[in-house]
């Protein structure tokens, strides 16, 4: 089935549960590597999904409510995200698609205050997952 292809610019926005975390979400912009142009930007391709990285999200975790920060990043495409046939480059164009799986990754944990005098609790979590989509900004030009 074809669908809209994602092109350079286009945003990666991000679902704000993250399991146990709750994250404030902002969307990051992509950045295309492929050959073929739509509407005179870059086509993106498999592997252009690791350009996207939003750092500075700020997070709570159940009882760590004093808010950490990290980055979110795309872990993995969902199987029609990428076309089954159209290439550019040697590699399958990234589509529209569905779901991805998302990545939360923790640089300063969220805390949790203490129960009495003294420090706060650390978040011991590194990295969370969730989810996100692609918000594409050309909806003219489809590849299956």
């Amino acid at each position: 089935m074809s669908d809209v292809i994602v092109i350079d610019g286009d945003m990666a926005t991000f679902q704000p549960s993250f399991g146990a975390a709750t994250v404030v979400v902002r969307p990051g912009p992509i950045t295309a590597s492929g050959k073929a142009k739509v509407t005179g930007k870059l086509a993106c391709v498999g592997g252009d999904e690791s350009s996207v990285s939003v750092a500075g999200c700020m997070y709570t975790a159940g009882p760590y409510s004093i808010p950490g920060t990290g980055t979110l990043t795309i872990a993995a495409l969902a199987g029609n995200q990428q076309a089954q046939t159209s290439q550019t480059g040697g590699k399958k164009l990234l589509l529209k698609g569905g779901t991805f799986t998302a990545r939360f990754t923790v640089n300063v944990p969220a805390m949790q205050p203490p129960p009495g005098p003294g420090s706060p609790i650390p978040d011991p979590t590194p990295t969370y997952s969730g989810s996100g989509s692609f918000v594409a900004t050309d909806t003219t030009v489809k590849a299956g």
